[in-house]
């Protein structure tokens, strides 16, 4: 009797789960994980973009504790730093210095060095909690909450618990630090041009908790919205309006919203507050409503690869390729006038001066020249520019 419910205890632990109950633990835990990381560590902590009730808040942590080891302080460091060096040899996870392989399937040993860089984590983890339990359990005993939850998982359901407690401990690794950041940095499709290369993996971010729409992060990495167009869903997002319902969550802040005023004879205060807050949204209405057209007008054969070249400055061609770009437009002076004139309204909007008058001017005398340049989707373009205008944000 005892061998037999030993057999039994040791095949299906406590509750003697079926393999339908056991799949739905293994997505509901791993979606908790998920939800701990995207809202907590990246969207609350990294970025500042919501806050939660403290309950809530310390549920995160815990969890978080519980099934990556992973320390607030030093998750949100490597991200901020992510965020400020990146697609550069600091970049701690970058596909274009450190390859796609490494990023997607040694994610988790990049994690290791960059936390072992102390100063950088000073540097980039301030405001991050420093309470007792933060300095006491969960950064000094950081790799215990793994081994309780195995304990724990293999008491609730035998060796299948052990199972899915390694299929646990493998979510974030893989889906994290090797989909988002190798995938999110090499494939998929972009709303905004901006001066990286995320993509959004997918317009439905459900699957890890709206981190699919990497791209759109980029952009406005302190909104705590990631979906910013109509047919893209951010499940991260909903969580975060459910918890505002019934008082758990507070929103900060969301990606601005443009507006385009009508029949603005030059560029004003408004212009330059808006375009230096959604400039990356700016430079990809300048490839789609002036540069694409003109390719399609004038029927100019170029190949994908160079084409998204005319978006960027070519910034991400390597140098054989740019080389290529640059005698293409050498032989196609339109064309040439074009990418040089986008050249010139990135280097404004790019522009860190602290005399906005002066950026302001800059702005107006390019409008000007855009006008009178003859070409039609330039004048259009430039029209349209002078009138944005921030509007209020709308979830």
């Amino acid at each position: 009797m005892f061998v037999s419910s030993l057999l039994d205890f040791l095949a299906g632990g406590i509750l003697q789960a079926s393999w339908v109950e056991l799949l739905v633990y293994l997505l509901v835990v791993t979606q908790l994980t998920i939800f701990s990381v995207t809202l907590y560590l990246h969207r609350s902590m990294a970025h500042r973009s919501v806050d939660f009730h403290p309950v809530l808040a310390h549920f995160f942590r815990f969890w978080t504790w519980l099934t990556t080891s992973m320390i607030t302080r030093e998750w949100a460091a490597i991200h901020r730093k992510h965020h400020a060096k990146c697609e550069t040899e600091e970049d701690p996870h970058s596909p274009q210095f450190k390859g796609i392989d490494t990023v997607m399937w040694r994610g988790v040993e990049l994690y290791r060095e960059a936390r072992a860089q102390r100063d950088d984590i000073e540097k980039y983890g301030k405001g991050c909690p420093d309470d007792w339990i933060e300095r006491n359990l969960y950064t000094r005993h950081a790799t215990m909450g793994p081994v309780v939850l195995l304990f724990v998982s293999f008491a609730l359901f035998g060796f299948a618990g052990v199972a899915v407690w390694a299929i646990q401990m493998l979510w974030i690794p893989f889906w994290a630090a090797g989909v988002v950041n190798g995938l999110g940095h090499w494939w998929g499709y972009r709303n905004f041009e901006t001066t990286d290369t995320a993509t959004n993996l997918t317009p439905w971010g459900f699957w890890i908790g709206g981190e699919e729409l990497h791209n759109n992060h980029h952009a406005f990495p302190s909104s705590a919205k990631f979906a910013l167009r109509k047919f893209e869903f951010d499940i991260g997002w909903s969580a975060i309006k459910l918890f505002e319902k019934v008082g758990l969550a507070k929103v900060l802040r969301v990606a601005p919203t443009l507006d385009v005023r009508p029949n603005i004879a030059m560029p004003d205060s408004e212009t330059l507050k808006a375009l230096l807050a959604i400039r990356f949204q700016a430079m990809t209405d300048y490839y789609r409503n002036v540069t694409l057209p003109a390719l399609r007008e004038a029927k100019f054969k170029l190949p994908r690869s160079l084409r998204q070249g005319l978006a960027d400055d070519g910034r991400w061609l390597d140098d054989d390729k740019r080389a290529k770009l640059q005698a293409w437009l050498a032989e196609r002076p339109s064309m040439a006038t074009l990418a040089e004139y986008r050249q010139r309204l990135a280097q404004v909007l790019d522009e860190r001066s602290h005399d906005a008058q002066a950026t302001l001017a800059k702005l107006q005398a390019w409008c000007a020249e855009a006008e009178a340049s003859g070409n039609q989707a330039l004048q259009a373009f430039s029209a349209r520019l002078k009138g944005y205008a921030l509007a209020p944000a709308h979830a």
